[in-house]
């Protein structure tokens, strides 16, 4: 790995226990924000492959999508409320509801992802609080594609087609193209 390479992904490997806890919370936070607002939830996340969650990359994804959803939600005259955003060892994640019907925001967030910069390297779901989680295939469109080649994501995924440096060197070279100043030889 590249010096520069191990600045923007070092840091500590959470333990199984975390990860679990941490999904968890989630899924409660989530859910009670579902039942006391009664609109669709978006979380957010930044697609991270590796052990490592919380690093400068990471970080750097994760504002990046929150900084996009406020200029998206702005633009669409959609209220919004950031019900929580957290960093740590499990990496960056928040949850915002959005007065919007859930299907239009779905499509307005998968179009941003398609469109942004570094749309691909965020994970925005969209949960309805009376369908539940809303997908590109229960839409009729396509599913994510890899980040190295053209296959669906999950397939290359499940079978590790490709190696986690490869993986990091797409993410990096992606960061670099929106933002090189956070890329430039330290």
């Amino acid at each position: 790995m590249t010096a520069l390479r191990e600045a923007l992904f070092s840091g500590v490997e959470p333990e199984l226990e975390a990860v679990l806890a941490a999904r968890e919370a989630r899924v409660a936070r989530r859910q009670a924000a579902l039942s006391r607002s009664g609109l669709p939830a978006v979380s957010i996340s930044p697609v991270m492959p590796g052990p490592v969650k919380d690093c400068p990359a990471s970080r750097h994804l994760q504002e990046a999508a929150l900084d996009a959803l406020d200029k998206l939600f702005q633009e669409r005259r959609w209220l919004a409320s950031r019900v929580w955003a957290v960093t740590g060892p499990t990496g960056p994640n928040a949850l915002i509801v959005v007065d919007a019907p859930a299907v239009e925001l779905k499509r307005a967030l998968i179009e941003l992802e398609a469109t942004h910069p570094l749309g691909r390297l965020w994970d925005l779901d969209v949960t309805d609080p009376r369908s539940g989680g809303l997908s590109r295939r229960g839409l009729g469109l396509p599913v994510r594609r890899c980040l190295i080649c053209d296959e669906p994501a999950h397939v290359c995924s499940r079978s590790r087609a490709h190696s986690l440096d490869a993986l990091l060197g797409a993410i990096e070279e992606r960061i670099h193209a929106s933002r090189p100043d956070l890329c430039a030889a330290r």
